[in-house]
């Protein structure tokens, strides 16, 4: 893998937790908790759940490196941007019956999470930013799982929370040098230091991970210039 900061855990393992998570909860609903409304505006739990079988399109052109096929077909179905992108997953699905699109995700996210185990942490893939390594790949999916699953109030335990919300801090200050921020991120206890120019803020670790994936909820007393410079796994 191409940083030090996340070697210690295995990505292919905190992914295949994500996913059971998700996969337990899920059958575990009834109808009326299918239509129960997420986090994300607009969207129901169903549609999270058609989202997530959506973007194992994405997943597998990676692991094919066939992305030039998907940006085709995107194109041809008027899809310009992530955020119609991400629209047009859940419009494709909206009229199939909900068991339909869980047997989808779950079949092509564990052909996803198997090859990419295959190919080992160190090996790369092709995704829209270049070759990218599969480790790395693997801890930005686990992440999505994390937030949708949150999104959807997913229970995590007691026992659980603390380690889950540890990787995925240390995956935010990953991302956020990897692409460059301007924001310093200082680890303190129980949470992170975050500062921007002259601007500082004491969050949470729970708190920071939300900032990260631009899940803090309105109103939070947060600098609106910090809180845009934290988005990085959104």
């Amino acid at each position: 893998m191409a940083s030090e900061t996340l070697r210690d855990l295995n990505p292919f393992d905190v992914l295949d937790t994500e996913y059971a998570r998700l996969d337990v909860y899920f059958t575990l609903l009834d109808e009326s908790g299918w239509a129960e409304p997420s986090r994300c505006e607009g969207w129901a739990v169903r549609d999270v759940l058609a989202h997530l079988a959506g973007e194992e399109l994405y997943n597998h052109a990676c692991l094919n490196n066939d992305l030039e096929r998907l940006f085709a077909l995107l194109d041809e179905k008027g899809v310009k941007d992530l955020s119609a992108f991400n629209e047009w997953t859940v419009d494709e699905r909206r009229n199939l019956p909900v068991g339909e699109v869980l047997d989808e995700w779950r079949s092509k996210s564990t052909e996803t999470r198997r090859r990419m185990r295959e190919l080992g942490a160190d090996a790369t893939l092709a995704t829209m930013v270049g070759q990218y390594p599969v480790g790395l790949q693997a801890f930005h999916l686990a992440s999505e799982f994390a937030t949708h699953a949150d999104d959807v109030g997913v229970p995590v335990t007691p026992e659980e929370e603390p380690a889950r919300t540890a990787w995925r801090g240390r995956l935010g200050v990953f991302v956020l040098a990897e692409q460059g921020a301007d924001v310093q991120i200082k680890q303190i206890p129980g949470g992170y230091r975050v500062t921007l120019d002259d601007k500082s803020a004491d969050l949470s670790a729970v708190d920071f991970v939300d900032a990260t994936t631009r899940r803090l909820p309105p109103g939070y007393p947060l600098d609106p210039d910090l809180s845009r410079a934290l988005v990085c796994l959104a």
